[in-house]
C-alpha cells in the first residue's frame, strides 16, 4: 500500500511541476503579446503600427515578393510562422513607405528581414540568398549593425 501511495505522490508532484512549467511558458508569451498591444505615447500600439504598415503597402507586394517572404519564414516553427510573417512584412512595409517605394522589391524584403529578425537568423538568410544567387554584399552594413 505504501509503494502505491509513494508512486502516486511522485506522479502528482511531477505533474504539478509540468503544469506550472507549461503555464509559465504560456504566460510569458501572453504577457509579450499584451505588452505589444499597449498604446505608446503616440496612442498606437506596436500591433496597430504593424497593421497600418501592412494595410498601406498591401498593393505594393508582387507574387515573387510574397514567395520570397514565405521562403524566408519557412524555418520558423508552424505555430509562430504567421506572427513572424506579419512582423517581418510590417517592417518591410515601414521601410517601403520611408523610401517611398512603388513596389516591394527583393532589396526591400532583404533589408526588412534583417531589421525585423534577431542576429542569429542572419546566417540562415545569407545561406538562402546564396542558394537563390542573390548578392548579399550590399546588405553587410545592415547585417553588421548593432541593435
Amino acid at each position: 500500500m505504501s509503494e502505491m501511495s509513494t508512486g502516486f505522490s511522485v506522479f502528482i508532484i511531477s505533474w504539478t511541476f509540468i503544469l506550472v512549467g507549461l503555464m509559465s511558458i504560456g504566460g510569458y508569451f501572453m504577457f509579450r503579446k499584451f505588452l505589444k498591444s499597449m498604446p505608446k505615447k503616440d496612442g498606437k500600439s506596436d500591433l496597430d503600427w504593424q497593421d497600418l504598415y501592412i494595410d498601406k503597402t498591401r498593393s505594393l507586394w508582387t507574387d515573387e515578393g510574397l514567395t520570397l517572404l514565405n521562403e524566408l519564414v519557412d524555418p520558423v516553427p508552424q505555430l509562430f510562422r504567421d506572427v513572424a510573417r506579419r512582423s517581418i512584412a510590417a517592417k518591410i512595409g515601414q521601410i517601403a513607405l520611408e523610401e517611398k517605394a512603388t513596389s516591394i522589391t527583393t532589396d526591400l524584403i532583404v533589408k526588412g528581414y534583417i531589421v525585423a529578425t534577431p542576429k542569429r537568423d542572419h546566417k540562415w538568410l545569407i545561406a538562402h540568398l546564396k542558394t537563390k544567387q542573390i548578392d548579399y554584399k550590399p546588405y553587410e552594413k545592415y547585417l553588421n549593425a548593432e541593435g
